[in-house]
């Protein structure tokens, strides 16, 4: 495991590597670190509960995330919302609750009421979330582009961080994003969760070359290949990253290796590519138990903060069932509504079409 201070060599010479500039992320504080524990606990409570009310039909679908509590915390945690722009896929549960976006807003478009979650994108800065496998990392890269033509209104550079999987690194979008963004110095952060499976295919007949944070290279890149169930090597590498963008050095790519524990979706089985034994022992060690143990170990909390954590966890969990239980239909004509700024006569006779059908009219 390469870890989170190290980079990988350029193919132009073989052994030199695309630095990191700029100084080490400072230590994470005592108070940071519990901060980090509870929102993983969280985080756990909530996915798993997500499953839980799909399954009683209280959502049509979801994406879960059980094993990647640490790498989508510790890389949300990094993010400052009052500058940088977080680019999600249709995982990224633990990186919304990490900056602080409303879930049960964010669990809207789960639930199918709208398309995009009813947060502020603006206001949260965690842009709509994207189930186009590889979509949403265009955008970060148009995004961030943006803030080196125009510059930020308040002199202070933000930084786009998108998210994709080791399954979505073989798609051209990435190819093409990479390539603009290494080019256009673009202050973007690509962060891959290699989870071990591109749905029921595993990376390694997936991934050619052996890493997604291989390919980086080829791109001039800098790359971090980081232990994505280590959440302060991963609050590390991604601030580091973030330190790397604002100097105006371009982007970062970190591949946070990591392990599916469930299925890919809801819909999925993944008892058909993969047995008991093998999730087992291709998942390793749990993340927040892991983590758990290291700050009593390191006298950072005992077990009344444990308790506390899982108590609040489960209250919190209570609340946002009842949220999305409270969420009514969104008026149908809003699917023509927020289309294009401007109309178009096709959108208008699929509208009049739709109102004829649905409502008579």
């Amino acid at each position: 495991m390469v870890t989170a201070m190290d980079t990988l060599p350029t193919p132009a010479t073989g052994s030199e590597a695309v630095p990191l500039s700029g100084p080490a992320a400072p230590p994470l504080t005592d108070d940071e670190l519990r901060a980090l524990y509870s929102l993983m606990v969280s985080v756990r409570h909530l996915d798993t509960s997500a499953i839980a009310w799909q399954r009683q039909g209280l959502i049509p679908g979801y994406a879960p995330e059980l094993g990647q509590e640490a790498a989508q915390v510790g890389s949300g945690f990094a993010v400052d919302t009052s500058r940088d722009f977080v680019f999600p896929t249709y995982r990224e549960l633990g990186v919304a609750r990490a900056m602080g976006v409303d879930m049960v807003a964010y669990m809207s478009t789960h639930k199918a009421t709208w398309h995009g979650g009813l947060y502020d994108p603006l206001e949260s800065r965690l842009a709509p979330i994207q189930a186009v496998v590889g979509g949403s990392v265009l955008h970060a890269v148009g995004w961030a582009h943006g803030q080196t033509l125009t510059g930020p209104a308040d002199g202070r550079l933000g930084v786009a961080m998108a998210y994709f999987g080791d399954g979505a690194s073989s798609q051209g979008d990435i190819h093409e994003a990479m390539n603009f963004a290494a080019v256009m110095k673009a202050p973007v952060v690509f962060f891959v969760q290699n989870n071990g499976w591109a749905i029921s295919l595993p990376t390694e007949l997936q991934v050619a070359g052996g890493s997604v944070a291989g390919r980086a290279a080829g791109y001039g890149i800098p790359a971090l290949r980081i232990d994505g169930n280590d959440v302060v090597a991963v609050v590390d590498a991604t601030r580091r990253a973030f330190a790397h963008c604002r100097a105006g050095n371009g982007p970062v790519l970190i591949e946070a290796m990591t392990y599916r524990r469930g299925p890919h979706s809801t819909s999925d089985d993944p008892g058909r590519y993969r047995s008991l034994n093998e999730e087992r022992d291709g998942a390793g060690e749990d993340p927040l138990e892991r983590f758990r143990q290291r700050l009593l170990a390191d006298g950072v909390a005992g077990e009344a903060f444990f308790a506390e954590a899982l108590a609040a966890a489960k209250a919190e969990e209570e609340e946002i069932r009842a949220g999305i239980q409270a969420l009514g239909p969104r008026p149908g004509s809003e699917m023509f509504d927020l289309v294009f700024q401007e109309t178009t006569p096709a959108l208008r006779a699929q509208a009049a079409s739709w109102r004829e059908e649905s409502e008579h009219v």
